[in-house]
Formats: C-alpha cells, sequence, structure tokens
C-alpha cells in the first residue's frame, strides 16, 4: 500500500509518497502558478510516475494554501499540522517549528505527545516570507540562492527600518544608489526578518530543538542569524521544501 500527501503552495507545490512502513518512495515539486488544482494534480501523478505506482495511492491527504482545490484528496488538513507532524518525524526531539513559506511565516510549539500545542503565523503580508526575499533579490540584481553565502561576507549590520515590501525595496534602492556595499544590504535585509521572526517564537516560550521548514531554509545566513537570535541550534532537513507533504502523507498513513 502507498499513502500520498501533496502541499499547495502559494508559490510551490510539492508531493511525497510513502510506503505503509513510512519510507519515502518518491517526491515531486514544482511551481504552483495560475492553477492550483492542476499544479497539485500534475505532481501527484509526476510523483506516481517516480516510484513506478500504476494507481493512484490508497489514500491522499492534501495541505497548503490551496489545499480545497486537490478533488483527488480523501482529506485535507491544515498546513500548521502538516509541518508539525513531518518535522516531528525527521527530527523527534522538535519542540518548536519555524516555516517560513511564499506568501506567511509560522512558528508552531509542539508538545511532548507530537500534539500541536499552539502556533503564530504571519500572514497579513509577504513582510518576512519568501515572497520578501524575492522582491529583495529582484532589486540588488541576484539570485536567491547567492543571498545567503553573500550576507555572510558582509562587514557592517545595515537596518532596513520598513518592513513593508514596497517600502523596504525603496530602502534597498536608495542603499544601492549610495553604494553600500550589496553583501551589506543582504545582511540588513536578514536582520530585519530573523528579527520579527524571534520575536514570534520569544512569543511561544520556546525550547529545544527548533527546526526551520519551507524554501527560506535554504538561505544559510537566515538559518545562522536565527540561530543566534533564538539561542539554540536551528536544524535544517535535507528538502526542507517538502517537510509539509511529507506531514500529510504521514497523516495519510495514519501516523498523526
Amino acid at each position: 500500500m502507498t499513502f500520498a500527501g501533496v502541499d499547495i503552495g502559494s508559490t510551490s507545490t510539492e508531493c511525497v509518497i510513502l510506503d505503509d512502513a513510512a519510507n519515502i518512495l518518491a517526491t515531486d515539486m514544482r511551481p504552483t502558478g495560475a492553477n492550483s488544482a492542476k499544479a497539485a494534480l500534475a505532481t501527484l501523478r509526476e510523483a506516481c510516475r517516480k516510484a513506478g505506482l500504476t494507481q493512484e495511492p490508497e489514500r491522499i491527504v492534501a495541505t497548503g494554501y490551496g489545499r480545497v482545490s486537490a478533488p483527488f484528496a480523501h482529506k485535507i488538513v491544515t498546513e500548521i499540522t502538516c509541518h508539525g507532524r513531518g518535522a516531528l518525524h525527521l527530527f523527534p526531539k522538535v519542540r518548536t517549528v519555524v516555516d517560513v513559506g511564499g506568501q506567511d511565516s509560522k512558528v508552531i510549539r509542539i508538545g511532548p505527545n507530537g500534539r500541536i500545542m499552539d502556533f503564530i503565523m504571519n500572514d497579513k503580508c509577504s513582510a518576512g516570507s519568501g515572497r520578501f526575499l524575492e522582491v529583495m533579490a529582484r532589486a540588488l540584481e541576484v539570485s536567491l540562492e547567492d543571498l545567503g553565502p553573500l550576507s555572510e561576507n558582509a562587514v557592517q549590520d545595515i537596518t532596513i527600518s520598513s518592513m513593508c515590501t514596497v517600502f523596504a525595496e525603496s530602502e534597498v534602492i536608495s542603499l544601492v544608489a549610495r553604494a553600500v556595499p550589496v553583501e551589506d544590504i543582504i545582511n540588513g535585509i536578514h536582520n530585519s526578518i530573523v528579527n520579527r521572526l524571534a520575536a514570534q517564537i520569544q512569543r511561544m516560550n520556546p525550547e529545544p530543538e527548533l527546526v526551520m521548514t519551507g524554501g527560506v531554509a535554504k538561505n544559510s545566513g537566515m538559518v545562522k542569524k536565527l540561530a543566534r537570535a533564538a539561542g539554540f541550534p536551528v536544524h535544517v532537513p535535507p528538502n526542507p521544501r517538502m517537510v509539509g507533504a511529507l506531514g500529510a502523507a504521514l497523516m495519510a498513513l495514519g501516523q498523526a
């Protein structure tokens, strides 16, 4: 028997397929685009192809921003629950999960029994999200992948006072015009995001272990700053974007 989890995010859609022993058989990821239902079905079919399946998994759970647009799903579950479940599976001692996605950020507190105790979500604007970093990278004419390594070469701390994406972009453009080094500007951008995340984390009375999920977790500069701000190590899964889909697949398997 096989089980699938599909995480339909605002910017990307992921799928994880498990066997009945919770082994990962295949994964797939693609941009969500304008049609979340089409992206969800495409990533499910491709994951099934990679797993060598000739029919759909016995049970499918959908999660994420567009979870209601997956008619093939047997059940829909919130991304809060799925990210917590996926992180706990990868790091059994986890108590705090920080998920920074394309459009929002979440801090999730997990109890000793693995259940979600509390969470904080910033979904009012794109500040502190992957979209925020995309806009800043475009303004600086650097790739998203280079933000982390570049920030680690910063010499001075720059303050980006606004967390509104539009105003922050204007600040960045102004700093570029003043010939402030790109590395220092990126460092300032990371500081502004981490300060906001750290405030959210402290409100949750955090305790080790802390796991960071979502695409922004691939940014090494952000992870290191968050670890310093939180006061304890931040663990990053091998593929942090797949954690929500993994959690959904585990829910489908019945290990919730």
